[in-house]
């Protein structure tokens, strides 16, 4: 049977990978796969992490399974780290399963919805993370989109995305970037949020919020605004996060699926599916990295050690941002790159064409994907000014 099946094509962010692993040159730039960078180049293991990780296993006796919801511990601390205050209010009627990661926890999503309709249709914003795609329709869901991203300003189109939404029916599944957004970089503000949830009350749309960077952004609490927002205000809410990116937890695959029902009977139904997909899909979730987390977050030392790393993760994403805009603007006075220095965590777009983005590669071994994405932590003081210089060139070529 196998001799029926055709190839797939390369996933382009894994081909992408590969290339850069196979390229031999000295000056190569990895811009485009989306993990956390140091000053170094590498993606750390946080000193918190290391702490919480002896503690995990000097204290386990067992590797049997913990459950098909997963780490109970584990849960309650995504759930009071993502809602905030606003936890107290809506206890009652949220539930959490652990998911394999975010992207586990967006599928466990959407699968649920789909149980919940067959008819579900989900909107994500025009861009999204390119795996937001095949996680969410692999459900069976039809999937749409809404306008998002202005790459005339380097900010959103919201207007537009308002009207589109306020045309949508009752019932709507409406994916949300909590913040930074991927692959963009360009976050709604309070007031957007505000303004969102008045569309989202009126035309009684579901909102389904991915918060992949929370504490990448500004910092934990803002980053979250919008879920602490809505929670109150509306009967029905998913949110899918994800520890790889704040907690460094990559190879771990730690996540969170957070059911917010109308009422705690409807809440309880609703994770009882969950669990029952779960067990479809991979049956139990791994536990190492979350009783990392949890261990982490149950501690007043490592939770302050955890927020000092990720504010030095969020400073120097921020520090980048603007050292790129001014070296850019020396370089290449003719473009204005200056939305990348106002947008937020670890992606913007740079803004230039297919034919340019082949150009580096080829010419400078320049790496990101071909929508001109690029990770800013990929920047550091050994190759930021080559990357400059190279685009400067580029575009320099492209404009003779």
């Amino acid at each position: 049977m196998l001799e029926r099946l055709e190839r797939v094509p390369v996933d382009p962010i894994l081909g992408l990978m590969a290339a850069f692993r196979a390229d031999a040159d000295p000056h190569k730039v990895d811009l485009g796969v989306g993990v956390y960078r140091d000053a170094q180049g590498n993606t750390p293991v946080l000193d918190c992490v290391r702490h919480a990780e002896r503690t995990v296993l000097a204290g386990q006796s067992s590797k049997t399974y913990v459950a098909a919801g997963g780490n109970a511990q584990f849960n309650q601390a995504m759930e009071r780290l993502v809602f905030g205050p606003t936890h107290a209010q809506v206890s009652e009627r949220l539930r959490t399963i652990q998911g394999v990661g975010g992207c586990g926890a967006l599928r466990v999503g959407a699968e649920l919805m789909r149980a919940a309709s067959r008819d579900t249709v989900v909107y994500v914003s025009t861009p999204t993370w390119a795996n937001h795609v095949p996680l969410l329709s692999g459900s069976g869901m039809r999937l749409e989109r809404y306008p998002y991203y202005d790459p005339a300003t380097g900010g959103i189109r919201f207007a537009e995305m308002l009207t589109a939404l306020d045309a949508l029916p009752a019932g709507t599944l409406v994916l949300l970037h909590a913040s930074c957004h991927n692959p963009t970089g360009a976050d709604l503000s309070e007031a957007q949020w505000r303004s969102l949830l008045e569309v989202v009350k009126r035309r009684r749309l579901t909102p389904f919020i991915d918060i992949a960077y929370q504490g990448l952004g500004t910092d934990p609490d803002a980053d979250a605004f919008g879920i602490r927002l809505f929670a109150p205000e509306v009967p029905e809410l998913l949110v899918a996060a994800s520890c790889s990116k704040n907690f460094g937890l990559y190879r771990e695959r730690t996540g969170a699926l957070h059911i917010l029902g109308e009422s705690a009977q409807a809440a309880d139904a609703a994770l009882s599916q969950a669990v029952r997909i779960a067990r479809t899909l991979y049956s139990m979730p791994p536990d190492h990295g979350a009783a990392i987390v949890a261990t982490i977050l149950a501690d007043s030392t490592l939770s302050a050690s955890w927020l000092g790393e990720l504010g030095a993760m969020r400073a120097r994403l921020a520090g980048l941002r603007q050292e790129l805009v001014a070296r850019l603007r020396a370089a290449c006075p003719q473009r204005d790159f200056s939305f990348i220095g106002a947008q937020h965590g670890m992606f913007s777009f740079l803004g230039i064409s297919v034919e340019e983005i082949r150009s580096l590669r080829a010419r400078h071994h320049v790496y990101m994907t071909e929508d001109s994405r690029i990770n800013i932590a990929g920047l550091r003081a050994a190759n930021i000014d080559y990357f400059v210089r190279s685009v400067a060139e580029v575009l320099g070529a492209r404009a003779a």
